[in-house]
């Protein structure tokens, strides 16, 4: 079995830079126009710039921000399996992003073979982090250093390239794995396309946070079945302390 303490099981949640499209700078606002008129849409749609930004802008790392970073790693005691879990949540996304490469440091130091692992991540997630480093003026950790790389260079963990077993036509979404996998995960009163109004009307962070994690949790799973690894009951320890490390 490989060695799965050196997995670290991620996911991001995002939302609009601003609350609405209005807030943006008048630069910003024409660099959002122009971007919506490639925005592809079902024909009863609204295509007006303003009503895509509130629905589409959380997906484009250039006009949206990120607001909370769920990550967990799998720790065997015994004969049993534990995955402890972490959500950083912030509105400060500077302060985001460095306390979650503190911790990636630190991760990365006790596993020098570390990989992440998760679904969509190498087209979404990462390369997210990535950019919204960059535009945060900080410094790329090094596993998130992959300028240059050859693509069989990049040894992230995509659980849904995994599935694609070669074929690139569709998307296929977490839940829809879990549940043709028959994986139980934890009911949840809000989806993806909610974490916006949730961020921006609500303001509730902490709820954001617990969705997140139950990515995290079910991909792991999910990967442990694409695997084909075997008696392994994942058990979920929520880490409270400790912000930037596991």
């Amino acid at each position: 079995m490989e060695n799965l303490k050196e997995i670290l099981f991620i996911d991001i949640e995002t939302v609009p830079v601003q609350p609405d499209f209005n807030f943006l700078t008048a630069a910003m606002q024409a660099e959002w126009t122009r971007k919506s008129k490639s925005i592809k849409s079902a024909p009863e749609s609204d295509t007006d710039p303003a009503f895509l930004f509130n629905n589409r802008a959380g997906i484009y790392s250039e006009f949206a921000k990120v607001v909370c970073i769920g990550f967990g790693s799998l720790i065997q005691q015994g004969d049993s399996w534990k995955m402890r879990l972490k959500s950083l949540v912030n509105d400060n996304e500077h302060t985001l992003l460095t306390d979650f490469c503190d911790m990636l440091v630190k991760f990365n130091t006790l596993h020098r073979d570390m990989k992440f692992c998760g679904h969509n991540i190498k087209e979404f997630d990462i390369p997210f982090l990535c950019r919204r480093m960059v535009i945060n003026n900080i410094a790329l950790p090094q596993p998130m250093q992959m300028m240059g790389k050859k693509p069989w260079e990049v040894t992230h963990l995509d659980t849904m390239e995994m599935w694609r077993f070669g074929d690139f036509k569709n998307y296929t979404s977490l839940s829809l794995l879990a549940a043709v996998f028959d994986i139980p995960s934890p009911k949840s009163d809000m989806d993806g396309s909610m974490v916006g109004s949730a961020y921006w009307h609500d303001n509730d962070l902490a709820r954001i946070g617990s969705y997140c994690l139950q990515d995290v949790l079910t991909s792991a799973k999910v990967y442990l079945r694409l695997k084909g690894i075997q008696g392994i009951e994942i058990e979920p320890v929520f880490v409270e302390k400790g912000a930037d490390q596991l």
